[in-house]
Parts: structure tokens; C-alpha cells; sequence
């Protein structure tokens, strides 16, 4: 097993590959490093692979998956994932803002001190106040509901161990929950380490103010599978359980005050709807759940556990 797999998915980005290329290489070098470079091309429009082709001539550590169109970046980093053979996994983004020398802190603190993911923090960016504050935000919020500290949880620049990327899939744009993920797949080591953001020199950024909309539902997706994916009846059953109980109690009340005090109209009254509306909503939870467990139990993974040890 070589020493490092450098994962880089890119769109757009012929201006900047030949440079960071090279700039890993000399790393690699100066620390002698056993490697490879996967260059994930995500369908872009421009002459990317072609330098990725011409980078690969000249360097037999260089591999380039191409996508026939662009299908975003938990694509690529899965698919880059799945293709891996190093000991310890690093991400970075291709456009120069991820430093190649944060790499060999990062490999030692995966191999020496034992973590199972490094994040990069980019304590002092260089992106406009418009995306910094919103940043911060995103990031307090998702360590607050997913319980992993973590002050630049988007941060391209990551170390994995080989055997998280080998028992974790990133899909849709899940790719800025992978420590969350992780830690829902029983890695629960997860450290960070203060790295350099440079300036973009090439391009422009490929993330607009959607990933600020699709991301809280993205984690609110990552919340729920981790919790309840294997036992979806837990979670609707009993919020559908007690919503009938609450419209069943109201009704019941109402019903009492009917016989025993000799009430009118009562079908007149907002409660009677109330009671009604909760039950019939209360019910078809407990449906949703019922058919969600009988989808869990005959999916296919449903008994896929992560085995780490046998003897």
C-alpha cells in the first residue's frame, strides 16, 4: 500500500492544475512520499482533461477519471473514494487554495497520533464578508446538531484513513457532511488542524448562495438516516402515536361534555376540527412508519454492519 492518495475533483479548472500539480509533486519529494494524484474530471467544458492527460504522460502517480457531464462534487470524491489505494487519504480542491505543504502534517496526524479524520480549519480566509459570516453560521449549527466540533466543516482540505473512505458513501451534496457521516459510520476520532487559504488565483468560485438553502436539508437528511435509517417506525410511529393521542383525548373531551353536561354545537367549535386534524395526521405517520419499516426490512444493506475486527 503506497503512503498518501491525493483525491482532487475538479470542474473547470485547466489555468490552475499544471501548477498544483506540481507543487504536490515537490511535497512528495522533499518528504518521500509513496503517492498518487486521482484528478476526478466533473464534466467540465473546458481543456482540463486534457492537461490532466498531458500531467498523467509525465508522471506515472497521476490517474484522471473523466465524467461525462457534471453530476457535482460528492460525486467525484466518492468515485475518487472507491479508487483509491494509499494508506491515508488527502481532499483538496484544485484551484490553488488548498497548500499542498499542509500535507505531511496531516499524514502524521492520521498515521502517528491515530485520528481518523483531519478537517481543515481556514482560521484567517480570504473570502469576501458575504460569504464568511454565512460560513460561520453553517459551521455552528452543524457541530451544534451533529455533535462533531469542528469550526470549518466544508473545508476541502481533509485527511482520511484508508478505511473511512472505504465504508462511507457521499452522495447528492453530502460532501460537506463527511465528517458527520463518518461519525454515524462509527469513526468517531475526528480532529482539526489550522491550514493556509490562499487566494484564488485562477477562475472563480463554483459554489453560489444555494448551498446555503440544499445544505440545513442535506443535514437534516444525514440527522435522520443516521439515527432512525434502519428503524424509520421509531421516529414516525411515535410522533404519529402521540399526535392521535392528543386528537383522540380532544375528541374524547369533547364527547364527555356532550353526554354528561349537555353540550351543543359542539361540531361548531375550532377543538372538534383540531381533534380531527390530529388524528387523521397522527394516523398517517404511524403509516409512513409502518411502510418505512417494511421498506428497511427488505432493502437489501439492512443487515450491512461495520465489522472491525474478528477472531
Amino acid at each position: 500500500m503506497i503512503d498518501i492518495s491525493i483525491v482532487i475533483p475538479l470542474f473547470n479548472e485547466e489555468e490552475s492544475l499544471t501548477e498544483l500539480h506540481d507543487w504536490i509533486v515537490s511535497v512528495m519529494k522533499k518528504h518521500g512520499f509513496t503517492y498518487e494524484i486521482i484528478f476526478i474530471d466533473d464534466g467540465s467544458k473546458d481543456k482540463s482533461w486534457e492537461v490532466i492527460r498531458h500531467l498523467q504522460s509525465r508522471n506515472e502517480h497521476v490517474r484522471g477519471l473523466k465524467f461525462r457531464r457534471n453530476y457535482g462534487k460528492s460525486a467525484g470524491l466518492n468515485v475518487g473514494f472507491e479508487n483509491t489505494k494509499g494508506r491515508v487519504v488527502i481532499t483538496m480542491d484544485a484551484d490553488l487554495q488548498d497548500s499542498p505543504e499542509e500535507i505531511p502534517d496531516l499524514y502524521e496526524m492520521i498515521t502517528k497520533q491515530g485520528f481518523d479524520i483531519v478537517s481543515g480549519w481556514k482560521k484567517k480566509r480570504y473570502d469576501p464578508i458575504s460569504k464568511t459570516i454565512p460560513t460561520k453560521l453553517y459551521n455552528f449549527v452543524t457541530s451544534w446538531m451533529s455533535g462533531v466540533k469542528l469550526h470549518d466543516m466544508n473545508c476541502g482540505l481533509k485527511a482520511y484513513d484508508h478505511e473511512v473512505v472505504k465504508n462511507i458513501e457521499v452522495y447528492g451534496e453530502m460532501h460537506r457532511y463527511i465528517p458527520v457521516i463518518a461519525k454515524w459510520n462509527g469513526f468517531y476520532n475526528i480532529g482539526e488542524k489550522v491550514v493556509q487559504h490562499q487566494k484564488r488565483k485562477y477562475g472563480t468560485t463554483k459554489f453560489g448562495l444555494s448551498r446555503f438553502i440544499y445544505g440545513p436539508l442535506d443535514l437534516a437528511s444525514i440527522m435522520f438516516m443516521g439515527k432512525f435509517g434502519k428503524r424509520p417506525m421509531h421516529f414516525f410511529g411515535v410522533i404519529g402515536t402521540f399526535i392521535s393521542f392528543i386528537g383522540i383525548a380532544i375528541l374524547a373531551w369533547m364527547s364527555i361534555e356532550k353526554v354528561i353536561f349537555n353540550e351543543t354545537g359542539i361540531a361548531n367549535r375550532p377543538a372538534f376540527y383540531l381533534g380531527i386534524l390530529s388524528v387523521i395526521v397522527g394516523v398517517q405517520l404511524f403509516i409512513a412508519g409502518f411502510l418505512g419499516e417494511m421498506i428497511s426490512r427488505n432493502a437489501h444493506e439492512r443487515n450491512n454492519y461495520n465489522i472491525v475486527d474478528k477472531i
